[in-house]
């Protein structure tokens, strides 16, 4: 076996997913409650007590739900950085209300690359309304997996982090039009538009078209909006976006994320 990446669940409601090697399972947010989590993970056919370490991204509920729990009852450690650690501190309570801490941690830095097990990992800063959110790229067994998700748009670092991935996971949250005449108050609309809030359909696109590299064999959207977005919406301004680089298209290499079940496992 070499690289396996599956998507556990991608979405505003909770985000999870699972990097594998030969001998290293890494899992990226634990954005779900741990009881759902190790559902979703058994139906995908891994064991949660096999996992090496949780990754964390940033400090959104969206993000670490699940996290506390799910490490404890598997003593996994987790990663995150020292300013995403104080925030999801600063709000963290038991099942009594009383705050609690993780039994295992390791700090880490946007920039400064680190290996669990044998899986590479490099985490970088994204634009997003978090304390010190990070996007990361891995690479395992010869494979380069690249995670960008939560981010208001794809400033030159992050177009440089994404290069050369054979797995490319990303955002495409909302589309524009559904957003401005959708029903979130108009603040909340600002809110997801701005440069710090989340990767609409177009601003995906644009980059698809201009900076995409074209090298991964599978790029997967990801963080879709229930409430602004719609599927054919965004695989369409996806597909016409990349109608240049046709081994995708006729691959059917586009996978969308999803928030109610698991993509099936993608093996490299």
């Amino acid at each position: 076996m070499g690289a396996s990446v599956t998507v556990l669940a991608s979405g505003s409601q909770g985000n999870s997913a699972l990097i594998s090697s030969a001998t290293t399972r890494v899992l990226v947010d634990a954005g779900l409650s741990c009881r759902e989590l190790t559902r979703r993970l058994r139906a995908s056919g891994e064991d949660p007590s096999a996992l090496d370490a949780i990754l964390i991204t940033h400090e959104h509920s969206d993000h670490i739900a699940g996290l506390r729990v799910l490490a404890t009852k598997y003593q996994i450690p987790v990663y995150m950085t020292g300013a995403t650690h104080q925030a999801w501190k600063r709000d963290a309570r038991d099942s009594k209300g009383q705050p609690c801490s993780l039994d295992s941690l390791e700090v880490f830095e946007a920039g400064r690359s680190f290996a669990v097990g044998d899986i590479c990992i490099t985490p970088f800063t994204i634009p997003h309304d978090a304390v010190d959110p990070v996007g990361f790229t891995m690479r395992v067994d010869g494979v380069k997996i690249s995670i960008a998700t939560d981010l208001g748009y794809l400033p030159a670092s992050v177009k440089h982090h994404l290069r050369g991935s054979d797995v490319l996971l990303i955002e495409s949250n909302h589309d524009l039009e559904m957003l401005r005449n959708g029903p979130y108050p108009w603040v909340v609309k600002q809110r997801v538009m701005s440069r710090v809030g989340h990767l609409s359909n177009e601003a995906l696109a644009e980059f698809l078209v201009t900076d995409y590299d074209g090298s991964a064999a599978y790029v997967i959207l990801a963080h879709l909006s229930e409430q602004n977005n719609h599927p054919e919406l965004v695989r369409t301004a996806a597909e016409r976006a990349l109608e240049r680089h046709t081994s995708l298209l006729l691959q059917n290499r586009i996978m969308l994320a999803r928030q109610p079940e698991p993509l099936d496992p993608i093996r490299l």
